[in-house]
């Protein structure tokens, strides 16, 4: 485990915000929700494709759907701008690994599915929010999540997923540059070794194998939740106005 220890001030978004947060019931999404209910008081609906987030705060909407097909993603979003009165922020955090061989013998419906998840939904889902916010007329914030691994060729078990996050980046600046004329800012965050539970659920790595990957990275440690959720959070606040179309990443200095 890391050294991390969470400072007393966390960043906080302004009051009445209204955010989705897809992905939400994982570690990275769980944190984000938390920070958020801590820092402001605002809306933040928690998506999960088959669990539902579990809160008795007002503030919390849960929307369980599983993202199948485009009316799925846009069906999730539509489904929380009813709730919520509208959308301000999306942040991207679903998505996920299909197969745990070489991409030699991998078959093309895994190789499919895998984009599909990490490129295609994200996508969809982004181009509703921004619709959405186009149609109230207000600023907005997307988030949408790489990985520092895409920059290397990714790896021989995680190939079509490192394409894809390779393909967000892109993503990323062409919504950026459509949404800068109506304050719709669209970011990325390039994630390294995050101990959020990801390696373990889609890896199923060991203890004894985190430690190790920990090892690579030059500060010892895997990042923290915290840390990940914090750096969301000042990008969804208004202190991140001037930032759009950036993959900002977040690796304790991995691959030096």
């Amino acid at each position: 485990m890391n050294a991390f220890n969470r400072p007393d001030w966390i960043p906080h978004v302004r009051d009445g915000m209204r955010i989705l947060v897809t992905g939400g019931t994982g570690g990275l999404g769980r944190a984000l929700v938390k920070m958020l209910m801590e820092g402001s008081d605002c809306k933040i609906g928690v998506h999960g494709g088959s669990q539902k987030f579990v809160s008795n705060d007002p503030r919390v909407i849960p929307i369980v759907n599983a993202f199948e097909a485009e009316a799925d993603c846009t069906d999730a979003i539509r489904d929380f701008v009813k709730i919520a009165g509208g959308i301000d922020g999306l942040v991207v955090l679903s998505g996920g690994l299909h197969f745990s061989e070489h991409w030699k013998e991998m078959p093309a419906e895994t190789w499919e599915r895998d984009v599909d998840v990490n490129l295609n939904q994200p996508f969809f889902l982004a181009r509703a929010a921004m619709q959405h916010m186009e149609e109230q007329g207000t600023s907005g914030r997307i988030l949408l999540t790489g990985t520092e691994s895409a920059l290397h060729g990714g790896s021989p078990v995680s190939f079509p997923y490192a394409i894809a996050k390779r393909g967000t980046e892109c993503m990323v600046q062409g919504l950026a540059r459509e949404g800068a004329p109506k304050d719709i800012l669209v970011n990325g965050l390039r994630f390294g070794f995050i101990e959020s539970g990801f390696h373990q659920r889609w890896h199923n790595r060991s203890d004894e194998q985190m430690r190790e990957r920990a090892e690579l990275v030059p500060l010892k440690r895997g990042g923290h939740v915290d840390e990940a959720a914090a750096l969301m959070t000042y990008l969804l606040s208004d202190w991140a106005s001037f930032i759009t179309g950036q993959m900002i990443p977040l690796t304790g200095g991995d691959w030096l």
